[in-house]
């Protein structure tokens, strides 16, 4: 429930509690939310456990199929349609039309053409230039 949250928006949270509550009164609420939040897990796990004994095997399935449907939730329409109608090619999406990376021959690497005698190393760049 709380996996996301840092130590800043913890910090930020209890000095946000010491303003709103005072120092008299934030000891207690923090006690009392901490006491709160263990009620709610042990209550929840004791559920968990409650399902398992009463379904037994049939408990593991439906958990089985319940991450399937998790999985299926945090398919974007995109990466479905390059899963399945692309087999994992995505080069429609990004531009590159050429062959998948895995089918490419490795080239050998072209040498840069020599500069001109005189020339700079590199191009100049001007930074009042827009």
């Amino acid at each position: 429930m709380f996996a996301n949250i840092g130590w800043g928006e913890m910090l930020v949270l209890v000095v946000v509690g010491l303003v709103v509550l005072g120092p008299e009164r934030l000891p207690g609420a923090i006690r009392w939310t901490a006491g709160a939040l263990r009620q709610a897990r042990d209550y929840l796990s004791g559920v968990s456990n409650q399902l398992r004994e009463d379904m037994g095997p049939e408990f593991d399935d439906i958990r089985g199929q319940l991450s399937e449907l998790q999985k299926l939730r945090g398919m974007t329409p995109r990466a479905a349609l390059t899963k399945h109608l692309l087999d994992g090619d995505d080069s429609i999406f990004t531009g590159n039309f050429d062959a998948p990376a895995s089918d490419k021959p490795e080239s050998p690497a072209r040498p840069e053409p020599p500069a001109p005698p005189g020339a700079p190393d590199r191009t100049p760049f001007d930074t009042d230039a827009t």
